[in-house]
């Protein structure tokens, strides 16, 4: 196997989890509606507005890194939901999918594409790095998704 592959085989675990860790479908499997919008006490954030923090963010650093055209949305605040909760499951269900489908596009582009070039339209930002920066920002934000479950009583121990 030469380094290249190596390396994507490595990326694509990291990106669905990492081996060191609990991966994101994981983390929300299983989940009662109920407690998406609960917030512990003393934390800042609910399931939800994790879930789409994650989608939110992950979506503009994959459409960053294939769209010269693409403009991110406004720092913090477009990056963050202000409903706790989800209106309806269906809605639930519409990120999760948006999640796992963005992610898997990800992965193809890590598959096909030059994982060490710049990024034509970026400033100095290759695909490695933003592999790697999905990767990072995920873990961060699903080990956040499984203190609120443990805290909530609803993580398997």
């Amino acid at each position: 196997m030469e380094n290249k592959e190596i390396l994507i085989a490595e990326l694509k675990k990291l990106l669905n989890g990492g081996s060191a860790h609990v991966g994101f479908k994981d983390a929300v499997k299983g989940l009662p509606f109920e407690l998406l919008g609960k917030i512990p006490e003393n934390l800042p954030y609910s399931i939800w507005q994790l879930v789409e923090h994650i989608r939110i963010a992950q979506w503009d650093m994959l459409e960053f890194s294939k769209d010269g055209n693409h403009k991110s949305p406004k720092w913090p605040d477009e990056y963050w939901v202000e409903a706790l909760a989800p209106s309806e499951e269906g809605k639930w269900l519409e990120s999760l999918k948006q999640i796992d489908d963005n992610l898997q596009e990800f992965i193809r582009l890590i598959e096909s594409e030059d994982l060490f070039g710049k990024i034509p339209h970026g400033d100095g930002q290759n695909i490695l790095r933003e592999a790697l920066q999905i990767a990072d920002h995920n873990a961060y934000h699903v080990a956040e998704i499984v203190v609120i479950r443990r805290l909530l009583g609803a993580w398997k121990s």
